[in-house]
């Protein structure tokens, strides 16, 4: 693997097809995605969830159970068996990819049986407001994991494993906090949304009893030793203690013996600050994907030229921490249909590649229907049906092996145009170099400097955007055109 540029890819979205096909899939295009410069493989959150075969996963209800228990009406998970994902794993591993590995300690839905316990009602837009007196209700806290039957683990979860719960049986819907020896608040959270985000959803684990931290540990080492995973993505940390974290991938990574890569999921857009703020609340252990980047490219994708592109980069993770941001153009939250949607639009993606790919700052992730194209149906929030067809990214293969064979050396920007960027990479020992031009309006011309070693090279775009050669001038410079509204690659005949 080259360390130098690594890539990762998103390999699934919320709609990919089941019938426990992916991890063959991912299997078959291990070359493929080697062959583009793919670095790191994201798998799907691997474990059984509350609807078995068709659970997305993070709905997570058996951390142990990788599809080899019949649990939740089915063995093996919505993407295959458990031997399947570890064959998957090391076959993507010998093509020198990394996996990393779906992480959801959230939440667990899917309970077993009923227990009683006393609770309050909380304000939903307000979770530090309690809103009811004491009250008893009865509800699926109770996880025994009858399939499994104690294999890897005789931990049983009950309601002191839990700060709370959204449903009570014969009760609505509602937030209800759970009286607890462990605090009658909820976990520490480093921003003050919803009064305390600390619940999202299904039943909240309570990370200060220290027999679920004993068990998330021992389940960690577990997980590692069974399949050899390289890295984690850590889902939904804006509900989770950030000191659990700390400790968690400070244990995992002493149990593995080597530095384990995390990335966390703070889903913040346009506020750097919270960013920030985590990375030191955490002391730098993981890096986080960069919500605020997203959010410019898709804010630029929808005003078009009137977005002033020499702010692309302004108050994104990108620009004030480059050595923690993990760069996105979507993922499986953002796309049509989803919660949190925000897709960037078709016409900007290239250039939002680009600008992820090609330059020296970020970690990026390519997203899996920007690779493959995706298809599918739901509802929205108004329960229409809509069918989406979501295209493969015009020339992302050609941006990819560009940042594999080109991205390399001194970076040179020219920032100055509020409609068109450009910037050169010197190239290196190993590698020649490469002049990006974009534009969000007309077609434009950009003299930029490529140096002194390609004096009198010829250069094409390898997007095929511009069918013209570009040649380099005695003094190193030359003019790099791009068209109006799109990308362009120069590179060395």
């Amino acid at each position: 693997m080259n360390p130098t540029n690594p890539t990762m890819i998103q390999f699934f979205h919320w709609y990919s097809e089941g019938n426990g096909t992916l991890w063959n899939h991912a299997k078959e295009q291990a070359k493929y995605l080697s062959d583009l410069g793919i670095t790191s493989v994201w798998f799907p959150p691997a474990y059984k969830g509350t609807d078995g075969e068709n659970s997305v996963g993070y709905d997570s209800y058996d951390l142990f159970d990788l599809g080899e228990f019949d649990q939740k009406n089915s063995v093996r998970t919505k993407y295959g068996t458990k031997e399947e994902y570890i064959d998957s794993i090391k076959t993507l591993q010998s093509y020198n990819i990394d996996v990393i590995v779906d992480i959801v300690l959230g939440h667990k839905g899917g309970g077993d049986e009923l227990e009683k316990f006393k609770v309050v009602k909380v304000d939903e837009n307000n979770r530090d407001k309690v809103i009811s007196g004491e009250i008893e209700i009865e509800s699926y806290t109770k996880f025994t994991f009858p399939g499994r039957n104690k294999k890897y683990s005789e931990f049983e979860w009950n309601f002191t494993c839990f700060s709370g719960t959204d449903y009570a049986e014969g009760r609505d819907s509602h937030i209800y906090k759970i009286k607890s020896e462990y605090g009658d608040d909820w976990e520490e959270m480093i921003d003050d949304e919803k009064g305390n985000y600390d619940y999202l959803m299904f039943n909240d684990i309570e990370h200060r009893n220290p027999h679920v931290r004993e068990e998330l540990n021992h389940w960690a080492k577990w997980y590692f030793d069974e399949t050899g995973f390289d890295g984690v993505r850590l889902d939904a940390l804006k509900h989770i203690s950030f000191d659990f974290y700390k400790e968690w991938l400070t244990l995992l990574r002493s149990n593995a013996g080597k530095n384990i890569f995390a990335v966390g999921e703070y889903w913040a857009p346009g506020q750097l600050n919270l960013l920030q703020k985590y990375i030191e609340a955490t002391e730098g252990c993981m890096s986080l994907f960069d919500s605020s980047l997203h959010n410019n490219f898709h804010t630029a994708s929808k005003e078009g030229d009137s977005y002033d592109l020499r702010h692309i980069f302004s108050e994104t993770l990108t620009d004030a921490d480059p050595l923690h941001s993990v760069t996105l153009v979507d993922n499986h939250d953002t796309q049509p249909l989803q919660d949190l949607e925000a897709p960037v639009e078709p016409w900007f993606k290239p250039i939002a590649y680009a600008l992820i790919l090609l330059r020296e700052s970020g970690y990026p992730c390519v997203f899996y229907p920007d690779l493959y194209g995706a298809n599918y149906k739901d509802t929205d929030r108004e329960g229409n049906e809509h069918e989406i067809f979501l295209e493969k990214v015009d020339g992302i293969e050609e941006l990819l092996k560009a940042r594999k064979e080109n991205a390399y050396g001194i970076q040179r920007d020219y920032f100055e145009h509020a409609n068109c960027l450009g910037w050169v990479r010197e190239g290196d020992n190993e590698h020649e170099g490469c002049a990006v031009v974009l534009s969000n309006k007309d077609a434009y011309t950009k003299p930029m400097e490529m140096g002194e070693r390609y004096i009198g090279k010829t250069f094409y775009d390898v997007l095929g955007r511009s069918e013209e050669k570009v040649e380099i001038r005695e003094d190193g410079w030359a003019d790099f055109p791009v068209p109006a509204g799109n990308v362009s690659v120069w590179i060395p005949e």
